[in-house]
């Protein structure tokens, strides 16, 4: 990786408020739902994938991709989804080395319930803080940086 130039006292100010965020609002939304709900925020983006999914159901390598997460941190957090009866798994029926996680009627209305508590904390903590004229802008520009991670 080549040598970057420097960044300007505004950019400068930009990263680190970036990073504050990175770091303070997954640990901020994790504890507004494990309070309301008994979700952690990974447990809940896992069973938001498996609802938007065709089937409410995909392989474990397509919802780790999904959800940004490792092969071995979807392991756990589906297996402790599944210990709780809110995730089914099974093997892959064509290709006997992969499983498929499966959303089951409990999870669905646990995730149904937490959607609220999800919304409200959302909104509070990063939405309503915003100036509703840069949405649009601060849209594309994050949608574009998400494609490069991605």
């Amino acid at each position: 990786m080549k040598s970057a130039d420097p960044l300007t006292a505004q950019e400068e100010r930009l990263w680190r408020a970036l990073m504050r965020i990175i770091v303070a609002l997954p640990r901020s939304l994790d504890e507004d739902l494990l309070r309301s709900t008994g979700l952690t925020l990974t447990e809940y983006v896992v069973l938001m994938g498996l609802s938007e999914a065709e089937n409410q159901e995909l392989r474990m390598a397509d919802l780790a991709a999904t959800t940004a997460l490792s092969a071995s941190r979807i392991t756990r957090v589906v297996d402790t989804l599944r210990s709780r009866g809110l995730v089914a798994k099974r093997r892959f029926e064509g290709d006997g080395r992969g499983s498929v996680a499966t959303l089951t009627p409990d999870g669905l209305d646990r995730l149904k319930g937490a959607y609220p508590v999800h919304l409200a904390s959302a909104r509070k903590r990063v939405i309503d803080q915003l100036d509703g004229r840069s949405v649009p802008a601060m849209l594309r520009q994050f949608e574009a940086i998400a494609e490069r991670l991605d």
